[in-house]
C-alpha cells in the first residue's frame, strides 16, 4: 500500500506530555507527544465515544476522560478497560514543523 501523508497540525503546538485534536477530511485524531516523539490515534475511545484527544497522557497511555479506559498511543492497544477494543494507530512523521499522517496505515 502506498503511503498516504498528509500534514494535521505543527509540532511545535503540541505540548510535551499532552495530547491536541486535530482533524483532516472530519476525521478526529488525538496528537500525542511523549519524550519528543509525536504519536497518531484515533480521537475515539472505542469504549463509549469518549474524546481521547480531552484526556490525559501517562507516559505512552492516553487515558479518556469518560471512564478512564487507557491506549498505547504507540499502537493503539488497550491497556486498561472499560474499552476492549484498540483505537486506530496511524504512522506519523515530523517535516520541519509539520506533522504528517499516513491515513491510509491504520493498524
Amino acid at each position: 500500500m502506498a503511503e498516504n501523508f498528509v500534514t494535521i497540525a505543527k509540532a511545535s503546538d503540541i505540548p510535551e506530555g499532552e495530547a491536541r485534536v486535530a482533524e483532516h477530511d472530519g476525521k478526529r485524531l488525538a496528537v500525542c507527544k511523549v519524550d519528543g516523539t509525536i504519536y497518531v490515534v484515533d480521537d475515539t475511545c472505542t469504549h463509549d465515544d469518549g474524546p481521547l484527544g480531552a484526556g490525559r497522557l501517562e507516559g505512552h497511555a492516553i487515558v479518556c476522560p469518560r471512564h478512564g479506559a487507557k491506549f498505547d498511543v504507540r499502537n493503539g492497544a488497550v491497556l486498561q478497560m472499560p474499552a476492549a477494543f484498540p483505537v486506530r494507530a496511524y504512522k506519523s512523521r515530523v517535516v520541519g514543523d509539520d506533522i504528517q499522517v499516513d491515513i491510509e496505515s491504520g493498524e
